[in-house]
């Protein structure tokens, strides 16, 4: 495996991730019917952000590390960093762990992970939560044969390592398939924005495969003028069907994450609806 998450656990793309991520659930929360959460990269839940892969690259301080001060300036990152911090300063917890604390008894999460040590690892980690499990299998593969969910009701990341030359084309063709057996769904789909092109390209693919509620976010951090080459500074979050609120909501978040978390010069962040824009 040549991606390890726990280089990056705790950086700013994950900050603009989980805290889309805990909002987009809060929201889901409001009825009281069920749901189910299915994350197609789930890696191993938890990093050690004392470890020598956290320290070698120090992204955390200058992603979670910063935001200390200001947690409580907005409601969703406030719960977001309730959630995170609730693990301890020294561990961050990915995807999976943060939806599995914010579910209610009635709600599920299935995490796939296709790296056995990572899912054994992720395994252990959801031991304590009755209502979450971990599997084994590439999220790719296994996601459509969960679709649609029994409740009706869901929330789906996909959120790959983007190692792959023709990840942007896995993404998309992942998407269709789960769309065309629920489209009612929310759908979260991570993305570095190395180039631009990618970026409108994987929105041009979920346009096509049916989304008709497409909404961009984006948070470029600069780059400081000591940055190793080739860093990532620029990370979006794709988000089929938000809800109503939700696009407000993650424009106050991000006006407050591109001034606490930006590195070097040309710093932004953007909410953009790219289909059927309302709420």
């Amino acid at each position: 495996m040549n991606y390890r998450h726990a280089y990056h656990a705790g950086n700013f793309a994950d900050v603009v991730k989980h805290v889309a991520l805990v909002a987009a659930l809060a929201h889901l929360k409001k009825k009281d019917k069920p749901f189910r959460v299915i994350d197609t990269h789930a890696g191993r839940g938890l990093y050690d952000l004392a470890g020598v892969e956290a320290g070698k690259t120090g992204e955390a301080q200058s992603g979670i590390a910063r935001l200390g001060a200001i947690a409580d300036a907005s409601p969703a990152l406030q719960a977001y960093f309730a959630i995170a911090r609730g693990f301890g300063a020294a561990r961050y917890p990915g995807s999976p762990l943060i939806a599995a604390k914010a579910l209610r008894p009635g709600d599920t999460l299935v995490a796939i992970e296709k790296h056995p040590e990572e899912q054994a690892a992720l395994a252990a980690a959801l031991a304590p939560f009755a209502n979450a499990k971990a599997v084994l299998g590439d999220g790719y593969e296994r996601l459509a044969a969960l679709l649609p969910p029994p409740e009706r009701r869901g929330l789906v990341l996909i959120d790959p390592p983007y190692e792959a030359a023709d990840e942007f084309d896995r993404v998309a063709a992942a998407f269709a398939a789960a769309h065309r057996r629920f489209a009612t769904g929310i759908y979260l789909l991570w993305l570095p924005v190395k180039r631009q092109v990618d970026a409108d390209a994987l929105a041009g693919e979920i346009l096509h495969a049916g989304a008709t509620r497409l909404m961009l976010l984006t948070l470029d951090v600069g780059r400081a003028p000591d940055a190793e080459p080739g860093r990532l500074s620029a990370a979006g979050l794709l988000v089929v069907n938000p809800p109503f609120g939700f696009a407000p909501e993650m424009r106050d978040v991000l006006a407050i994450l591109e001034k606490q978390l930006a590195q070097g010069p040309g710093a932004s962040a953007r909410v953009q609806w790219l289909a059927g824009e309302g709420g």
